[in-house]
């Protein structure tokens, strides 16, 4: 099992005395062990966390980040709660999220790009690729500025941000495994412990999502031929994926349950940031293996209700 870098390291990594440190190195030498905890938590490289913290927030002095401890820019959005503050941006006095803590805005951020589906492929990258997680944020849209990764990448080298992606002794640190990955359909063997539970042609691979097995659909398959086909009831297979009796057949390679979804999903995956206005909830439930049910009560939310982009669906 890797090691966690030692936070004590900091007082070695950032040695220069507090009297000739300038405004960046201050901001390293405070939030670096912050930056540190969120990438042992999410998987974003610290060094990518800091360059980014520092460019956005001017090191700490901006505005947002002295009076409302914002350091990423993250805008209010559909369901913030919180407290916000009105500073002109893209339009005048757009509003933005007022954090509690510095470190609450760093946890924010975090979670802004793991659980975003246009951030997740940057997680299939190795935790040391500064460079690839630059030019990936660009390539995603994260900044409208053309030169936003060789920003990143400057800051990155020239207070050598990198060296707390690693332990002191070079080895990566430990991250969670990429959301893309965690999300991938499992193979589910079709031997004789699966054929011992259901009645099916051996020859049709069964997968699993969070833990639950389903198949997906073919051409001309109705739910009631796919029951008939593992022994179950009709009922029970809508039950499991949310449907009732007036459901159409499922459109070709749709995910079809074989037992009841998760109440939640698998740790790692907490929650899913909605891209665009009208994804449907039933979807995600879907996608995720976790009862829609149990989202809608998570969320507080009406059977009805459409979403929209920006909402937060906790999936845990």
């Amino acid at each position: 099992m890797k090691k966690f870098l030692s936070l004590p390291l900091f007082a070695l990594a950032l040695s220069s005395p507090l009297s000739a440190q300038t405004v960046q190195e201050a901001y390293i030498e405070k939030y670096a062990p912050v930056a540190v905890r969120e990438m042992q938590r999410s998987g974003i490289p610290a060094s990518i966390t800091l360059a980014q913290g520092l460019l956005e927030s001017g090191a700490g002095k901006s505005a947002l980040a002295a009076k409302g401890n914002n350091h990423f820019g993250i805008k209010c959005h559909n369901n913030w709660t919180g407290k916000t503050m009105r500073v002109d941006d893209d339009a005048p006095k757009e509003c933005f999220r007022v954090y509690s803590s510095a470190e609450e805005s760093f946890r924010d951020h975090s979670d802004f790009l793991r659980y975003r589906d246009r951030y997740k492929f940057l997680f299939d990258l190795e935790p040391t690729d500064y460079k690839g997680w630059a030019y990936g944020l660009r390539k995603a849209g994260y900044a409208t500025d053309p030169s936003y990764a060789s920003k990143l990448i400057k800051y990155i080298e020239t207070y050598r941000l990198y060296r707390f992606d690693s332990m002191s002794s070079g080895e990566s640190v430990s991250v969670p495994e990429s959301p893309r990955s965690m999300e991938e359909p499992k193979k589910v063997d079709s031997g004789p412990q699966s054929s011992e539970e259901y009645t099916f042609s051996l020859s049709r691979q069964m997968y699993s999502l969070n833990g639950v097995p389903f198949v997906y659909s073919t051409e001309g398959e109705s739910y009631g031929s796919i029951a008939d086909s593992y022994g179950l009831k009709l009922s029970r297979i809508l039950k499991y994926n949310d449907l009732d009796a007036a459901a159409s057949d499922p459109a070709p390679g749709s995910i079809v349950y074989l037992k009841a979804k998760k109440s939640r999903s698998a740790k790692g995956l907490d929650k899913y940031i909605v891209e665009e206005d009208g994804t449907d909830i039933r979807e995600i439930s879907q996608r995720f293996g976790v009862k829609l049910s149990s989202l809608l009560k998570r969320n507080k939310l009406a059977g009805g209700y459409v979403l929209r982009e920006g909402d937060e669906i906790l999936l845990r």
